[in-house]
């Protein structure tokens, strides 16, 4: 599986996090998962293989670090997320749908006329959404122009922003990188969901990203590996951003893409594709769906 390809920066000591909270994300990242193949079986439409790889770091972020507050969207001192993969969205509208900023029975109308809730996210249709995005390449160059806003009014607020990898081919992404990197953006954190595969195939058949963490660093990022999994290490990350000062900050999270479904993961078929009705109940039953 891709996941064996790299080797974790995390130094995680045992019992950091408690038991209690690594259980309670990891349910709720199983709850997502099920409302995302849900959701995109009901619409016969969307992305499963890129919201399935990034739920974790989702969950992780909105449930755990993040500065929110989900009954006061527009609460003055918020921190920012920027789903820059905006395909990925199902995974998001899971989150929000668990944190009741959306009202679950609206997960069912994924894509259709007249839903709040888009393909890719839109801010004027679905609350909690910062950023509409979509097209590839774009959503870093909106976080730092929202870090660099943020930093002018002398506030504490930090922006994230998660892209794919095979977005990161785009010659928008290291222009905002190069950037953030000279202007020391340490209010700003990147996450890549580093899956392998994008659209057409394997990101490094197709243009290889390597030495990813190497052109990170060289841009002025201060830039660490984990497995995106791993509720331990994404956490660890998380908290380092925190301590990180001078400059950005680049979590290259090595993820699998259509996590949970066994014949979706590492699937490039499912990238954008809606399981038929036979693979949709073997979906729910090995996430252990009860209904």
């Amino acid at each position: 599986m891709y996941l064996s390809n790299f080797t974790s920066d995390a130094k995680v000591e045992k019992g950091a996090y408690s038991e209690e909270l690594i259980e309670k994300l990891k349910r709720k990242a199983r709850k997502v998962r099920i409302e995302i193949v849900k959701s995109i079986y009901k619409a016969q439409s969307g992305h499963p293989g890129g919201s399935l790889s990034a739920t974790d770091i989702l969950v992780a972020l909105f449930f755990y670090k993040m500065h929110f507050h989900p009954k006061d969207l527009h609460w003055k001192d918020r921190d920012l997320f920027v789903l820059s993969k905006g395909h990925g969205v199902p995974a998001l509208y899971g989150v929000f749908s668990e944190l009741g900023i959306i009202k679950e029975e609206e997960l069912s109308h994924l894509r259709q006329v007249g839903s709040i809730l888009q393909g890719h996210p839109d801010r004027l249709k679905t609350p909690g959404i910062e950023a509409s995005t979509g097209s590839l390449g774009q959503g870093l160059s909106i976080a730092l122009g929202m870090a660099l806003s943020i930093r002018l009014n002398k506030s504490n607020r930090k922006v994230y922003v998660m892209m794919g990898d095979g977005e990161m081919q785009e010659g928008q992404i290291w222009e905002a990188m190069l950037k953030a990197g000279n202007e020391k953006l340490d209010n700003l954190v990147g996450i890549i969901d580093y899956n392998g595969i994008q659209l057409d195939g394997m990101v490094k058949k197709i243009d290889d990203l390597a030495p990813l963490k190497d052109k990170c660093k060289a841009f002025k990022w201060e830039t660490v590996e984990i497995d995106g999994h791993n509720f331990d290490e994404i956490l660890w990350a998380l908290d380092e951003a925190d301590k990180n000062k001078g400059k950005p900050f680049m979590i290259i999270a090595h993820t699998i893409k259509g996590k949970g479904v066994s014949f979706m993961e590492n699937n490039p078929a499912f990238h954008g594709k809606a399981p038929n009705e036979e693979q949709y109940k073997q979906a729910l039953k090995e996430l252990g769906a009860t209904e």
